[in-house]
């Protein structure tokens, strides 16, 4: 260790060497004396001795973000001052990397009270300094959260309570920290508090589950739970962490939204059963067979508004219009086969009336007409349209008709409104047909 050491007798540079402390020491001027392969490797080169000053880093940056002058430095001012300074700083290296350190710097006197330099220890604190500050970005998001969050302990005890659980359920930080979790939850739900510390000893999380909880005020409201296990060091299971949103303005709104659905449900049914009370009454002298196919479109409206009304007026799969629309013409009869498409629901209800009628005339003259006769339905969506497929089989000898019948007219032109279109080919073995609907 000789090249390492200046002023050091040999029995002090092997015990500075040996240490895994990065350590160096200086003359009382800063010029650096003796140095160890700790702090060599902490710098990331080694200096020369007697002639380089006050640390041999490539820089030294403040906790400001400044960055600091070597006649500023840490051993500089434990030098001029006489005094023990401890100090945190970042430490440069030549190859531009950079190490959180805490720097201790004790001043050496010899016996007759004269400065004769210093003794400096660096110790790297990155880890500690990125735990810290992750620690910190994460009580900050924490704290800032609208949703309550609190951690509680194995044994139910709070642990830990941020500013939203103090707006949702009352009760301050000093207040809650150190109680049982159970003052939270009402009598009748005790029992779920047991099985939720089994899951979360198990390792498993709990997402989103839905109850009820107390406020201080002896209020109730309906929650969201989402709970995570928290683990030591170790990876031992110490306690849990819990994030409550209170969901009870959306469970009224979604009582308020059922509400108004079953209401319109009502009101359109009602609707569709005046206006079939009146169509019998003004077409009294049509033939009867017009007066059933008006009703049976209809209740096929019906039936669509119902499926229409179960998926909220939103999208509806093809595979719910095509199960309702065939279920009142034997539906054993039909071989369904598609994919998931969905469509909106005033295209889902085009869909529906089109299949109806389709149905309408393989009962009339088609497969539907004889005991034996099977229709196969199938569909697809490609990029910008849905197209449906129709093959009869099994009935009666078909032959193109000679006009176009309601029925047809009112698929085609339905289809062609929409950005699609309807062909028809009247083979011998069976009507075969497609249908495409834009998305």
């Amino acid at each position: 260790m000789s090249a390492l050491a200046y002023g050091l007798d040999p029995s002090s540079r092997i015990v500075l060497a040996a240490l895994p402390v990065a350590i160096y020491t200086t003359d009382a001027d800063g010029r650096i004396t003796f140095y160890n392969e700790a702090i060599a490797r902490l710098w990331g080169r080694e200096p020369e001795l007697g002639q380089e000053r006050w640390c041999a880093a490539t820089r030294l940056i403040g906790p400001d973000g400044e960055v600091i002058r070597p006649e500023d430095s840490p051993v500089a001012a434990a030098l001029k001052t006489g005094k023990v300074v401890r100090a945190e700083a970042i430490l440069k290296r030549p190859d531009d990397s950079q190490v959180d350190i805490i720097a201790h710097c004790t001043p050496l006197f010899d016996e007759r009270g004269r400065l004769t330099g210093g003794v400096n220890m660096l110790v790297d604190v990155t880890e500690q300094k990125a735990l810290e500050r992750a620690q910190a970005h994460h009580s900050a998001i924490v704290e800032s959260s609208d949703d309550a969050i609190l951690s509680k302990g194995l044994d139910g005890i709070i642990r830990s309570w941020n500013k939203g659980a103090e707006r949702l359920f009352g009760y301050s930080a000093d207040e809650a920290v150190g109680q049982p979790v159970l003052m939270l939850i009402p009598e009748d739900r005790h029992n779920e508090e047991p099985g939720i510390i089994a899951r979360i000893r198990q390792g498993e999380r709990v997402d989103h589950f839905e109850t009820v909880r107390s406020r201080k005020d002896g209020s109730l409201m309906e929650i969201s739970l989402t709970i995570s296990p928290v683990r030591d060091k170790s990876g031992v299971i110490i306690g849990a962490s819990k994030i409550a949103r209170d969901i009870s303005d959306r469970r009224r709104a979604e009582e308020a939204k059922d509400l108004l659905l079953h209401e319109i449900k009502h009101r359109v049914k009602n609707t569709l059963g005046t206006v079939q009370a009146i169509a019998s009454q003004t077409f009294r002298g049509a033939p009867r067979e017009e007066r059933d196919a008006f009703g049976a479109r209809l209740r096929a409206m019906a039936e669509a508004h119902d499926v229409l009304t179960n998926r909220e007026w939103g999208d509806v799969t093809v595979t719910d219009i095509v199960i309702r629309a065939v279920a009142p013409f034997n539906p054993a009869r039909f071989t369904l086969r598609g994919d998931d498409s969905t469509l909106s629901s005033a295209k889902g209800l085009l869909l529906a009336m089109a299949v109806h009628e389709l149905c309408t005339n393989a009962v009339k003259y088609g497969a539907l007409s004889n005991g034996e006769g099977r229709i196969a339905i199938d569909w697809h969506g490609t990029a910008d349209r849905l197209v449906l497929g129709w093959q009869e089989s099994g009935g009666p000898h078909v032959e193109p008709p000679t006009r176009r019948g309601f029925g047809t007219n009112l698929i085609q032109r339905a289809m062609a409104g929409e950005q699609g279109g309807a062909q028809f080919v009247y083979a011998p073995d069976g009507l075969k047909g497609t249908l495409e609907i834009r998305f």
